[in-house]
């Protein structure tokens, strides 16, 4: 299993044969006082053959209107319901919709299973009929790699990997988890983001092998700089006993797991 840092929630998972690219933003910026202050790790015409796009949710940094269509037609793209409804009456008629609980067949034996992020994915704020956001697990069958999208830690946050790789006596080989630096005035941000401290909880009730965090390094937002969070969470490394699991992976980097399969 390879997998790209591209920049933000833009990563590239190469899992059992098949290419999927999520939450595609090849923007400059968000709007004009977010800059980006580090490119994509590939340019958006230099991306390899894919099999599947996965949309979690209508955020900007999480979805780009210009880079969706730069991608064409020809790539199955999966989003939840209402996304989906809204981005093919944008003229984007080969979005899937894809709901909680929902799966689908990504070829080469690979399957996308979706479980619902807690986290209001509207928009702009008064657009909440397009508020659903997904999270996904990529299973070959061998290996296996939960994407989180954003989402705030709850009880059931866990749960739609952890039961279905558990049925199968398997566990999660890569989770992919969005980590956030929420400001102190803004004491709700933990209900719908992960902090670093949220992120390392999440893993271990994930019981992941791996840990790759984003998120981080790629956007200027109006509350937090871009690498504020990847700051606090390699300040409480130290301590996390599960610490030895965590592959930091800069912009633009790549994460390779070789032989994971389904070892105890």
């Amino acid at each position: 299993m390879r997998i790209t840092y591209v920049g933000h929630a833009t990563t590239l998972i190469e899992i059992g044969g098949v290419t999927v690219l999520t939450d595609p933003n090849f923007d400059p910026a968000l709007g004009r006082y977010l800059p980006r202050v580090t490119p994509p790790a590939i340019a958006l015409d230099a991306l390899p053959l894919l099999d599947a796009v996965m949309i979690t949710h209508a955020h900007l940094d999480h979805l780009s209107l210009v880079s969706l269509a730069a991608l064409g037609t020809s790539v199955p793209t999966f989003a939840p319901p209402s996304l989906a409804q809204w981005l093919r009456a944008e003229g984007f008629g080969h979005v899937v919709a894809l709901a909680p609980g929902g799966e689908a067949d990504l070829g080469h034996g690979v399957r996308v299973t979706t479980a619902r992020a807690r986290h209001m994915g509207a928009r702009y704020g008064y657009d909440r009929w397009r508020g659903d956001a997904n999270m996904y697990l990529f299973d070959s069958g061998s290996e296996s790699c939960f994407f989180a999208g954003d989402t705030g830690l709850g009880d059931e946050t866990h749960q739609m990997p952890a039961d279905l790789l558990g049925r199968q006596g398997r566990k999660l080989d890569v989770a992919l988890l969005p980590i956030g630096a929420g400001p102190w005035y803004k004491p709700r941000f933990r209900n719908g983001h992960l902090t670093s401290g949220d992120a390392f909880e999440l893993m271990r009730r994930l019981d992941a092998r791996v840990l790759m965090p984003y998120h981080w390094g790629t956007f200027r937002h109006v509350t937090a700089g871009a690498h504020d969070a990847i700051r606090e969470l390699r300040a409480l490394l130290p301590g996390y006993e599960l610490r030895e699991r965590v592959r930091i992976v800069e912009p633009g980097g790549r994460l390779e797991i070789e032989g994971l399969g389904n070892r105890d």
